[in-house]
């Protein structure tokens, strides 16, 4: 499963615009929410559980992206880039980093989801009503276009 490492990544770009030739949904981004868990306890997780995990420098499905699986590795990701607003030109590339681990990621995890707006905050809260665990919601307009 992958994750990015930040809010407004370049496929949310996609789903806003709903104008990629490549991409049949056209839905908006209204509906997308974002799951956020700790990244240290997640790999502590997978270690515990056997589940390998990775995490790409760049976007993980391009043939040229590296991939490391080591936290002291961390660093070598482009930050500066996954935190850009604009991420035209060379930002673009590092901005599409990934975070992936192996079969499946448990709910229990999921930290926090935010969403862009009062109606899908309503619509998170109504699924969330009987699940067992239940992350904190909070409307985050800043993590969308």
């Amino acid at each position: 499963m992958p994750f990015y490492f930040c809010s407004r990544s370049i496929m949310l770009y996609i789903m806003h615009k709903g104008n990629h030739e490549n991409v049949a949904y056209r839905g908006g981004q209204g509906p997308i929410v974002h799951l956020e868990a700790d990244l240290h306890g997640t790999i502590a997780w997978a270690n515990a559980s056997q589940r390998r995990w990775a995490f790409s420098l760049s976007n993980a499905g391009a043939a040229y992206t590296e991939f490391r699986n080591n936290v002291a590795n961390l660093h070598e990701i482009n930050w500066e880039s996954v935190a850009a607003r604009n991420w035209a030109g060379a930002a673009r590339d590092g901005k599409q980093a990934e975070f992936l681990i192996e079969e499946l990621f448990p709910w229990s995890l999921v930290e926090r989801v935010g969403v862009v707006s009062r109606e899908t905050y309503g619509r998170v809260q109504d699924a969330l009503q009987n699940a067992p665990h239940k992350p904190r919601v909070e409307i985050k307009p800043d993590w969308y276009y």
